[in-house]
């Protein structure tokens, strides 16, 4: 795949599945160029279409490591930058929650599984990743019990454990569940959370926030 083709493929995935809008494609290219570090476009014209979108990142991470904008090619640097391209393309806080109370009007139901869904169409879920999970249930003595293997978070590469290692001690964010991970860059020992949004909910009077584990 071209890389102004995987351009305007993801920007179609983006408008397709609503995280913007048919007047913002040109913004959408260029914020795209930017985060690439390309200075020029020659792709088609973005359309609502379906796409599908791990092989169009693939397309773009592979073109950036051939040009020296993304150095390391590994899982980890690679999730980096693939987060910050969909953080470009992700709704401000705002609208999401927004969105959110709107349609939480509505349904409770209807407005949670809009938010698990945008949690994916931004991929921080990674619909890729957790296709590959193993779910299997087994009887037991204290009844059916569902087992799981988690295979949607990566391994570590040895050069990025041996970068995090070198790393100063950071106490931000305070841990990967913490409100201050929404919008963050991330770095070798943290993931990077560009394209993550959370509500503010209120329980028995009290402020808290909903959010979707990125790996189910």
């Amino acid at each position: 795949m071209e890389r102004d083709e995987a351009i305007s493929k993801l920007v179609s995935y983006a408008l397709h599945t609503g995280l913007i809008q048919p007047c913002e494609t040109v913004w959408a290219v260029n914020t795209l160029l930017d985060a690439l570090k390309l200075d020029s476009y020659a792709g088609p014209e973005p359309r609502d279409e379906e796409v599908e979108l791990a092989p169009v990142l693939e397309a773009l991470l592979d073109d950036a490591h051939q040009r020296g904008v993304l150095e390391e090619d590994s899982v980890v640097y690679r999730d980096l930058f693939d987060t910050e391209l969909m953080g470009r393309l992700t709704p401000w806080p705002a609208q999401v929650i927004e969105t959110f109370q709107a349609l939480y009007r509505e349904d409770p139901r209807k407005a949670t599984d809009w938010y698990y869904k945008f949690s994916q169409d931004t991929n921080y879920i990674r619909r890729d990743r957790i296709a590959k999970d193993m779910q299997w249930k087994a009887p037991t003595q204290y009844g059916e019990l569902d087992i799981t293997i988690n295979l949607s978070k990566p391994e570590k590469d040895p050069k990025a454990i041996a970068a995090a290692r070198n790393l100063p001690a950071s106490a931000y964010p305070r841990c990967q569940l913490c409100a201050e991970n929404e919008g963050y860059a991330g770095r070798v020992n943290h993931p990077a959370r560009q394209n993550h949004r959370i509500v503010p909910i209120t329980i028995n009077g009290s402020p808290w926030f909903l959010q979707y584990s990125p790996y189910v």
